[in-house]
């Protein structure tokens, strides 16, 4: 069965919102790499200011799923666009789990929707972190 994974590209704080992830969901990085790290790297290419920057780093969150991101750099000719246009789901094991992530990943951020129980059998809440990122949290009576 294939996997999705989700990758989020950041303006510099990359690590910073890792970190905070890290904080909420536990585990180690499967891979940490910042660009000054590529085989490839040429510092007449790549600004010194980018070097420290992340390339590509990746959070096991669960046995099929990892969240990935990286720092974007204007080197590789890409701009980034924040907005709503995505949200991560997470469906959870308990209302317990459930309550919690989403207490976590809400400190600092904005709460769009309550934990609570829904008409499709479900205990949902939907946030935005601190990073702007979109969450919706999600545990199945069923």
């Amino acid at each position: 069965m294939a996997t999705v994974n989700l990758d989020l590209v950041f303006n510099g704080n990359c690590k910073e919102a890792f970190d905070f992830y890290k904080s909420v969901f536990g585990g180690e990085y499967s891979y940490f790499g910042k660009y000054k790290d590529m085989p490839t790297y040429d510092s007449t290419k790549i600004p010194v200011e980018d070097a420290e920057k992340i390339m590509h780093i990746s959070l096991p969150i669960s046995k099929e799923t990892s969240l990935m991101g990286n720092d974007h750099i204007e080197y590789f000719g890409r701009n980034t666009v924040f907005g709503n246009n995505f949200s991560l789901s997470i469906n959870t094991e308990s209302k317990e789990e459930a309550d919690r992530l989403y207490n976590s990943l809400s400190a600092g951020g904005d709460l769009v929707m309550p934990m609570g129980d829904t008409f499709w059998d479900a205990y949902f809440g939907m946030l935005t972190d601190k990073f702007g990122v979109n969450w919706m949290v999600s545990f199945e009576h069923n």
